[in-house]
């Protein structure tokens, strides 16, 4: 696989969606969100890095069917009941990654940032505490991803 080539066509794909999506936002309702919010409100930006994780793993033995990334999302937490990844490999019944994806762009980069850290910190948190707790027996510890496009 040539990764490079597969970075640069997500990368091409965030750009080229976010661009889409500030166009498209409120041509419907006439309703559109404040500053750069028009360009994410709508998800999928990031589909590129989540396809591109999808065939690391399908390269990497997982079988497609056991790669979820458009449903059944959701798993166990510690601290709330489930919380929903963006892509999840469960492989006979055992939980083998959880990834999340995240982008941030523009002025506000201090306060952002900080935010997108706390996230990560606290899914990681909360996963490896249910983890430790016993929530996906027999799972051997999974693989934790947090893909951040900056």
């Amino acid at each position: 696989m040539d990764i490079d080539a597969h970075i640069s066509k997500a990368i091409r794909h965030f750009w080229q969606t976010r661009a889409r999506q500030a166009k498209k936002q409120g041509t419907v309702t006439g309703q559109r969100d404040a500053g750069q919010r028009t360009a994410v409100t709508g998800g999928k930006h990031l589909d590129g890095f989540v396809k591109l994780c999808h065939s690391l793993l399908i390269d990497a033995g997982v079988k497609n069917t056991d790669v979820f990334w458009q449903e059944r999302l959701e798993i166990p937490g510690y601290f709330r009941p489930e919380k929903k990844w963006d892509l999840l490999a469960v492989s006979d019944g055992q939980l083998v990654a959880a990834i999340e994806f995240k982008a941030q762009v523009g002025p506000s980069f201090g306060n952002n940032f900080n935010n997108r850290t706390e996230e990560a910190l606290g899914n990681a948190t909360d996963l490896w505490a249910a983890y430790r707790e016993g929530a996906f027996k027999p799972s051997a510890r999974p693989w934790l991803g947090y893909v951040f496009l900056l």
